[in-house]
């Protein structure tokens, strides 16, 4: 009650200042008109003195008391024309005080009716602290976000790719302690949509490693469920990102998710410092570092920030224009796994003709590998780890592609 009556007041002082300079009688300030009215009667008297003394004839006199004269009338129809135009009737100036009186009231009202938040009670830094942290503490865990979740749509496999996964799924089966073969399938099932499934899998990689257990392993691990929630980081993916940054604190995805589960917990300023540091500090053409870029405008608005550094640098990976985008929204899951072909043929033969960066090579192998294509997989690894044969760097990026798609020695 108390705002209400203080925005009342505001609204009402302001309308009162404004009600006085239209009502105050600005005609109290003497017309120029009525200067010159003066000085010219002031002129006649000097011209009858100087006639008296002889300094000018009777007849230049009377020449100049008709000009004079001329000028006093001219001045008086002034005045009677100012007195005329003076201001608007009070009437109106009344009207205008109360419209003016209910546009600053009942439009201030309005507004905060529509973009305030009526009955909030004042949400200071603490509160807004303590209420994160309860956020954090009670938000629902990955079972109850699961079941809110619209199922995503299966993929469409290729027959092949479909069979090859069914018998890895009996392989694995058979083999509960082959650490490789759950790798294998946590990524495929994954691959093709089923995310509950592969995070199953990436549990036993976990549970399989031991004490070798990787951030890797953790972070993939969360990724999956994160992505069987909807892009809702649950407790326990929580908990999978944490195991992944004690093994490695600079870890770009565990990094990046770590502060998309900051910013849905209430924490949207710890969230921004997170993620323009993964971002600085990752390498050129890391899919993590291009999320944040969508994605950091919106969460320093949120976090209060308006002087955000530039983080729209190259991503080092040409992506398809915004129309691009648009047509193949547009088109057939046949028509659109065609198109995808044709731009992975399209990588292919430039790969082999002009050459390529590391990063090319991995994001070709690694989309072969999503589409089934496993052997022509392995001849395009086999054929990058010739080109870049001594150079570590790009090698542990091969390996890592292959890795993804499944084909990893």
């Amino acid at each position: 009650m108390t705002f209400w009556v203080l925005i009342f007041l505001v609204a009402l002082l302001i309308a009162a200042f404004l009600s006085y300079t239209l009502l105050r009688n600005r005609r109290s300030d003497e017309p120029a008109a009525a200067y010159d009215l003066r000085v010219y009667r002031e002129q006649l008297a000097s011209v009858d003195r100087d006639l008296t003394r002889g300094v000018i004839g009777e007849a230049d006199a009377d020449r100049v008391r008709t000009e004079i004269s001329r000028r006093i009338l001219a001045a008086d129809a002034q005045m009677k024309q100012e007195g005329r135009s003076g201001g608007p009737a009070r009437s109106v100036s009344v009207v205008a005080i109360a419209c003016l009186a209910l546009v600053l009231i009942g439009g201030a009202t309005a507004m905060y009716h529509r973009m305030g938040a009526v009955g909030l009670p004042d949400m200071p830094l603490a509160a807004r602290v303590e209420m994160a942290k309860e956020v954090r503490a009670n938000r629902p865990s990955q079972a109850a976000a699961e079941e809110l979740v619209t199922p995503p749509v299966p993929r469409q496999l290729e027959d092949s790719y479909a069979n090859l996964l069914k018998q890895l799924r009996e392989t694995v089966a058979a083999r509960p302690d082959d650490l490789q073969g759950h790798m294998l399938l946590a990524q495929h099932e994954t691959n093709a949509g089923n995310f509950m499934a592969g995070y199953t899998a990436q549990k036993n990689v976990v549970e399989l490693s031991g004490e070798a257990v990787t951030a890797d392993a953790y972070s993939d691990l969360a990724e999956m469920m994160i992505l069987a929630a909807g892009g809702y980081v649950s407790p326990e993916a929580e908990q999978a990102l944490d195991q992944a940054l004690k093994r490695d604190p600079r870890h770009g995805p565990a990094r990046y998710y770590w502060g998309q589960m900051l910013a849905q917990v209430g924490r949207p300023d710890i969230a921004y410092r997170v993620w323009v540091e993964t971002v600085q500090d990752a390498p050129p053409g890391a899919p993590w570092a291009d999320a944040i870029r969508r994605q950091i405008d919106e969460l320093a608005f949120r976090a209060g920030v308006f002087n955000a550094p530039n983080l729209s640098g190259a991503t080092g990976q040409p992506g398809p224009s915004q129309g691009e985008v648009a047509a193949a929204a547009e088109l057939t899951p046949e028509e659109r796994q065609e198109m995808i072909q044709g731009m992975v043929n399209q990588l292919s033969d430039r790969l082999a003709t002009e050459g390529g960066s590391p990063e090319e090579w991995a994001r070709l192998i690694a989309a072969l590998g999503v589409m089934g294509q496993a052997q022509r997989a392995i001849d395009i690894r086999d054929e990058a780890m010739t080109v870049f044969a001594g150079d570590d760097a790009a090698l542990e990026m091969i390996d890592a592609a292959a890795l993804q798609a499944g084909i990893a020695q």
